[in-house]
């Protein structure tokens, strides 16, 4: 499936819903990311990776060893915002790891990537990551070495950071969507294949939301109801939609925009790859009907929600949605940006050449951990692939930037596959798309479609941050560089 020409199954059942949305930027300030100059811990917790059971194919079914944390599917972390989150990690598997906070605007050094900001964590050892929590959303955390396997296992925890200004709801869920590579025993298949892993990826056939097939949620008849919705799939681009009520997308990758109905989507569905989340509002009926949530992207569509009436909502109805505040981000100065294109592409023999760093660069002689290599190469980035097999150099940098100043970045993909490009330790801005389709926001994380060009925009933060795909597969076979901020 390349899924770049799939037509929605939602945009045939709705009839074609026409695109209307206009969404603009408003961040409350400007500047850098937020480091603190003395980190003092407001909340400390022990983030514990290893094994637990989960019965995946059903409760009369044999059980699944996953991966999670401190033995809980999909580890629910709530702070409130400004919280300064002193997190250990504690390495029980058998393997190494280290912990990324995905989407969290945080100093270079806690960024969990292996080589280049920490080395890893071996089996029984440790790592304390100290997290300035500034932006409120929904992000969420995963390890970044062989994040194939162990993502792919379960290791992911879902992190909400909470906004004392936001308007009141009268229910909120927080929904993680995820496949699994099961046989009819429980037992995990393969998490990469070489034919996915050089296409669209490698598929799971068992879908879940918090591990389970399908959530029945309740919420009062007429009442308000805030879904976080986060994709941390390895693979799949899904198309959410909402079936049987009014809803409206509140924000993308944690960060508010101005409410859009998702009848005004193209298709009236938000098309979501791996890592990307959206908060999504739903006014429930009055007259009791239940309001189903789905992705419609397949041709059996996968309703993995149903929110039921239960009671009634107090206080007089509310007219138009429930906007949050607005972002509160350094917003680039896009007539002083400096630009730059990168193209995503099949690897070629110029982009697996051995290349490394300066001789005389401090991370020149690091090697990264073989662990955190893919086999094999068939992606890259501006005609330079990540190392992969025996090839461990630290590659030079995609590009180098200046700490403060503002960049445009121009992302074209000319594969047969769409590609969510995440860039580390920034919010940026997402500017245009070549195919019209896409509103102006915040994000971390972008998809782009096969023949597509997305420009996005931020201000550099000071660091050594990772861009890369996040359909895991691609990653760890070549789609991953770095941009040295200094």
């Amino acid at each position: 499936m390349t899924g770049g020409a799939t037509i929605s199954r939602r945009a045939l059942l709705a009839a074609g819903a026409a695109f209307g949305v206009g969404a603009a930027l408003a961040p409350a300030r400007t500047g850098l990311a937020r480091v603190p100059a003395a980190f003092e811990p407001t909340q400390r917790l022990t983030l514990a990776a290893g094994e637990t059971e989960l019965r995946l194919l059903g409760a009369d079914k044999p059980a699944t060893r996953i991966y999670a944390y401190d033995g809980e599917p999909f580890r629910l972390v709530r702070v409130p915002r400004g919280t300064r989150l002193e997190a250990r990690f504690e390495n029980r598997l058998a393997e190494a790891s280290t912990v990324h906070f995905h989407g969290i605007r945080m100093p270079n050094e806690y960024d969990g990537v292996p080589t280049l900001t920490q080395p890893v964590v071996e089996p029984g050892g440790s790592f304390t990551y100290r997290i300035p929590l500034d932006d409120p959303g929904t992000f969420f955390f995963h390890p970044h070495c062989d994040e194939t396997g162990q993502s792919g296992r379960g290791l992911i925890g879902a992190l909400v950071v909470e906004d004392a200004r936001d308007p009141a709801f009268d229910a909120e869920y927080v929904l993680c969507l995820k496949d699994w590579r099961l046989d009819g025993q429980g037992g995990l298949l393969p998490m990469s294949e070489p034919d996915g892993a050089a296409k669209a990826g490698t598929f799971g056939a068992t879908r879940t939301v918090n591990g389970r097939p399908h959530l029945d949620l309740a919420a009062p008849a007429g009442g308000d109801v805030r879904l976080r919705i986060l994709n941390v799939d390895s693979t799949r681009i899904m198309d959410i939609g909402v079936e049987g009520a009014e809803a409206w997308l509140i924000a993308i990758d944690g960060h508010a925009l101005p409410p859009v109905p998702m009848d005004r989507l193209p298709d009236g569905i938000w098309r979501m790859g791996p890592a990307q989340r959206i908060d999504v509002q739903v006014r429930m009926p009055r007259d009791g009907r239940p309001v189903t949530i789905g992705d419609y992207r397949a041709a059996e569509i996968f309703t993995f929600a149903t929110l039921a009436a239960e009671g009634r909502a107090r206080g007089p109805r509310r007219r138009g949605p429930l906007a949050l505040p607005p972002p509160d981000l350094p917003m680039p100065d896009l007539k002083a940006a400096e630009f730059h294109s990168f193209t995503l592409q099949q690897a070629t023999d110029a982009a697996v050449k051995d290349t490394g760093l300066p001789p005389d660069d401090p991370l020149a002689r690091a090697l990264i951990d073989s662990l955190c290599v893919g086999a094999t190469t068939y992606w890259s980035i501006a005609q330079q692939s990540w190392p992969t097999g025996e090839r461990r150099n630290l590659p030079p940098p995609l590009a180098r930037m200046q700490a403060g100043r503002s960049y445009r970045i121009e992302i074209k993909n000319e594969t047969r596959y769409p590609h969510p490009v995440h860039l580390h330790g920034h919010a940026f801005a997402v500017l245009s798309s070549s195919k019209g389709r896409l509103p102006k926001h915040f994000a971390d994380t972008v998809l782009t479609q096969p023949g597509e060009a997305v420009e996005i925009a931020f201000v550099a933060a000071p660091g050594d941050w990772v861009f890369h795909c996040h359909i895991l597969e691609h990653m760890e076979t070549g789609m991953m560089g770095w941009f040295r901020v200094v």
